[in-house]
């Protein structure tokens, strides 16, 4: 008990410096300001008992939870169902995509009275907590009001079991209260036994995420879209981006506007705060620019275009003749290069992809994309594209030959979880 009660006790220390924090960030994006009594555990009970709860911490996790949560909502129709997020945005995307089919809150922070205040609203049957998110008093909690949890779609790089450290005990201690981790690869299901996960309580189920849905529509969305900027020039995107890397992506497409001078390029940062900055920098660098916010739509002399919505990625990604995935021109990992391999749209990474790990290797080993080892080579790179179409074709069927092979783990997640369901080790 001890480690946890330290734990606990460093948590209440840093409450007020995590609420100076919340409120800083709701300077630049006013949806970290309100609904903070969520943050606690206070919100209006919502009247029901023996709820479906998932967790998905943000944007990236709730769109790779979407096809999990139909696929249980059809199961158990019956069922009340709750989603909870951490950031703003994911609360959007929650709302965007559900509305009124599931009840939303913020996850309480890892406080034993938030929690308990949480868990007595929402009374869930059942707790699905979406890649790996341990919280040890939230954990310890489900435990002692036999609340059984799986881990879905479970992924752990290498970087975050060093993460650990100190706190690793608690985390085995968390991991093992689960009653089934379903890990995404090998790779991952081996750094989780290290981090402490329950081996017959362990399953390598593949990653849910190539199991998204592909709206046939959204070729014919991106056609019109090039259309409107005119059909015949390059166009690419710099998706996901994250402080740092827009300014490389902005350089490499003035190196790619020497060899095309009618190039486009969409850039869509990855967190709201930094629409406006981008913008700005796009127009510091003298590119023609447009806004989605602002214009709609990018014109036929624009050379930027900046993506300043949400939910709205897959409609530019159909619109492209390449795609950089951001988060790894930076000590990120890496984001969800799935989106584009499931339109055909070839993938060009950075060298940091650790979150997307198994995923990135499968794509460019069957030579769906390209890993670049630095951020001078993006421009030259995306410019080799852009000049290569029977190139990109096939690397863009190669792509989509990757992600339709992986699918199929929503039905073995399910099947665990259905187990779990019936009061069986799922294996």
């Amino acid at each position: 008990m001890f480690p946890r009660s330290l734990y606990t006790f460093v948590m209440y220390l840093l409450t007020p410096v995590i609420l100076i924090r919340l409120a800083r960030r709701g300077l630049h994006y006013r949806g970290y300001l309100g609904r903070w009594r969520e943050r606690f555990g206070f919100f209006p009970p919502p009247g029901f008992k023996e709820s479906i709860w998932i967790h998905a911490v943000s944007v990236g996790e709730v769109n790779a939870a979407v096809p999990l949560i139909e696929a249980l909502m059809r199961e158990h129709a019956d069922l009340p169902f709750v989603i909870t997020t951490i950031t703003p945005t994911g609360s959007e995307r929650v709302e965007k995509l559900f509305g009124e089919r599931v009840f939303h809150v913020y996850l309480p922070y890892d406080l034993p009275a938030s929690v308990a205040r949480f868990l007595d609203r929402v009374r869930p049957r059942l707790g699905v907590i979406m890649e790996t998110e341990i919280w040890p008093n939230l954990f310890h909690e489900c435990e002692r009001r036999n609340i059984p949890l799986v881990v879905a779609n479970a992924r752990l790089s290498q970087k975050s079991l060093r993460g650990y450290g100190p706190v690793r005990p608690l985390a085995r201690v968390a991991i093992r209260s689960a009653r089934h981790v379903a890990a995404q690869s090998s790779a991952d299901a081996q750094r989780l036994l290290e981090l402490g996960a329950e081996p017959s309580r362990l399953s390598v189920l593949g990653n849910i995420k190539f199991d998204m849905a592909v709206p046939d529509e959204l070729a014919d969305v991106g056609r019109e879209l090039r259309e409107a900027w005119g059909p015949h020039r390059p166009v690419w995107i710099a998706a996901s981006t994250h402080e740092g890397e827009e300014l490389i992506a902005l350089k490499a497409h003035a190196a790619v506007l020497r060899r095309f001078p009618d190039a486009l390029l969409l850039i869509a940062p990855r967190h709201p705060e930094r629409f406006r900055p981008v913008a700005l920098a796009c127009r510091s660098f003298g590119f023609a620019t447009r806004t989605r916010s602002e214009d709609v739509t990018a014109g036929t002399a624009s050379q930027c275009f900046v993506v300043d919505t949400l939910g709205e990625l897959l409609h530019y990604y159909a619109a492209s003749d390449v795609a950089f995935v951001g988060g790894s021109l930076v000590p990120i990992g890496g984001h969800n290069v799935l989106e584009p391999a499931a339109l055909s749209v070839p993938v060009v990474v950075g060298p940091n992809t650790f979150n997307f790990e198994a995923i990135t290797a499968s794509l460019v080993e069957d030579g769906g994309a390209l890993q670049i080892s630095d951020a001078d080579a993006l421009g030259a790179t995306i410019a080799r594209q852009l000049a290569d179409e029977p190139g990109r074709r096939r690397m863009g069927a190669q792509a989509r030959l990757v992600f339709e092979r992986e699918r199929g783990a929503v039905a073995r997640n399910m099947a665990a979880i259905e187990a779990v369901l019936a009061g069986r080790a799922a294996s």
